[in-house]
């Protein structure tokens, strides 16, 4: 069959649209020999494709599932929303709980796409270790594009390698589950200035989903995000400045919530008892209230949540009383030069 296809044009142009799709459907006519049959596929999905602009290249699907004996993972890479020239992407894999050379082969090439070319397959080999049961996961990502081509915001899969035999079963939930939040489930920032772009920006910058309750909260908290965004992002030292300086800054915000309380303790003339049971303990137990009731939600043993219970108690108590205590141990040391002779003339006091 012959299809003529036009677009639309203005003074003999082409204008540029993105790619285009149109179903076709045989059936047989009437009075057709009753031995003719149709077979299963009577309907066809035909692609008009815009070659006239380079394009955008992204991952087909946010996650792939396989197993360990499937041999190469493939991975389809498409180039939508134009088709026009020669263009090429750098992918790399990166390791998450996954182990390159143990449980899949690294990769770092080029993918190049001829003029109207519209998809590659990226085959990754797995490696078939039966000792390995636990299913681990990797990440492969697209990068460094040439041309006038540019790379979508699904720049990333996940690549998780299964040990199940029912893994198709668990690929279609685990898409069902995963692809609607996958931006939301990362929290790697790649430089500082796509978190302040993303503190800025209402939801994240995803406004399709944002709703009025997503802009109250985004102004009410813009100080706090605009502050925190200057914390280095988790791609640099592998997130251990990021650990580090965020303590930092919880020691600041901690300070300024004891001078407050303090000051308002003084002008109200509240003991300090008080002020501390209604004000610094609310303080320092609510954050760890609500991140303990996200890690119940999105945990499917206890175990993550009495973890997180007892890691936060601990830091409150070893790090809100022992370190002040160590601190001003060393402190008066230093200048008084013996702490017992300190104690000591306090309790005659």
């Amino acid at each position: 069959m012959l299809f003529i296809y036009r677009r639309n044009t203005v003074d003999g142009t082409a204008t540029a649209e993105s790619d285009e799709t149109f179903f076709v459907k045989i059936s047989l006519s009437e009075g057709e020999d009753a031995r003719a049959k149709l077979g299963p596929q009577t309907i066809a999905l035909v692609t008009s494709i815009n070659d006239d602009e380079s394009g955008l290249i992204q991952f087909e699907n946010a996650i792939h599932l396989c197993k360990r004996s499937v041999g190469k993972a493939k991975i389809k890479v498409v180039r939508v929303n134009g088709a026009d020239g020669r263009i090429s992407v750098n992918c790399r894999t990166k390791d998450i709980d996954a182990r390159a050379t143990r449980d899949y082969e690294p990769i770092d090439s080029e993918l190049l796409f001829e003029h109207c070319e519209i998809s590659k397959v990226i085959a990754i080999p797995i490696m078939n270790n039966p000792e390995h049961k636990k299913d681990v996961s990797f990440e492969v990502e697209l990068y460094n594009p040439t041309g006038s081509i540019q790379i979508r915001k699904q720049n990333k899969t996940i690549v998780t390698i299964m040990n199940d035999h029912d893994h198709t079963i668990m690929a279609n939930r685990m898409r069902l589950l995963v692809e609607p939040n996958i931006d939301k489930l990362r929290v790697t920032k790649t430089t500082w200035r796509q978190q302040f772009t993303d503190a800025m920006n209402a939801n994240g910058g995803d406004l399709e989903t944002t709703t009025f309750a997503h802009y109250i909260g985004d102004f009410l908290s813009f100080l706090w995000k605009f502050l925190f965004a200057f914390v280095p992002p988790t791609s640099i030292a592998s997130g251990w400045l990021t650990f580090f300086i965020s303590f930092v800054f919880i020691a600041i915000l901690t300070t300024i919530v004891h001078d407050v309380a303090a000051v308002f303790n003084c002008l109200v003339g509240l003991e300090d008892s008080i002020t501390a049971i209604l004000f610094i303990a609310p303080g320092i137990s609510l954050p760890n209230t609500f991140a303990t009731m996200i890690t119940a939600k999105h945990s499917k043993t206890a175990d993550d949540t009495i973890g997180s219970i007892i890691g936060s108690n601990s830091v409150n108590v070893y790090v809100g009383l022992g370190l002040p205590w160590l601190v001003a141990a060393i402190y008066w040391k230093l200048k008084v030069g013996k702490c017992k002779d300190l104690i000591a003339g306090k309790r005659n006091e």
